[in-house]
């Protein structure tokens, strides 16, 4: 079992959530003040805090308060363990292809595609 099983299961259960993933889609975007978040969905700001929290605690996004103003930023690598997570799960004949690809790709002349 990988070390990171904690976090990654941090990340999965906030991202498994169609607002959460949303609010990480447009942080990556540039950050955001919470009411410009809160724009698109018909929920109540308070609600929207709620996901805030749970993508904070998991790690995934990082807020600061400055007066009356919250900004909220996506992480730097906050999804590094599931594209970790994600390329050890692919099978040795994946690997196997994508090398012959990059084989095929530097030992095939341009345009002999015979």
């Amino acid at each position: 079992m990988p070390k990171y099983i904690d976090e990654l299961d941090a990340v999965l259960r906030a991202l498994a959530d169609p607002t959460r993933r949303a609010v990480v889609e447009r942080l990556a975007k540039s950050p955001a003040v919470v009411s410009e978040l809160a724009a698109p969905f018909s929920m109540a700001l308070p609600s929207l805090m709620q996901h805030l929290g749970i993508l904070e605690k998991a790690g995934v996004v990082t807020s600061e308060k400055v007066g009356r103003v919250r900004t909220v930023s996506l992480r730097p690598g906050a999804l590094d363990v599931l594209h970790l997570w994600l390329g050890e799960q692919r099978t040795p004949a994946e690997r196997r292809a994508d090398r012959l690809g990059v084989h095929l790709t530097r030992t095939t002349p341009e345009g002999d595609l015979t």
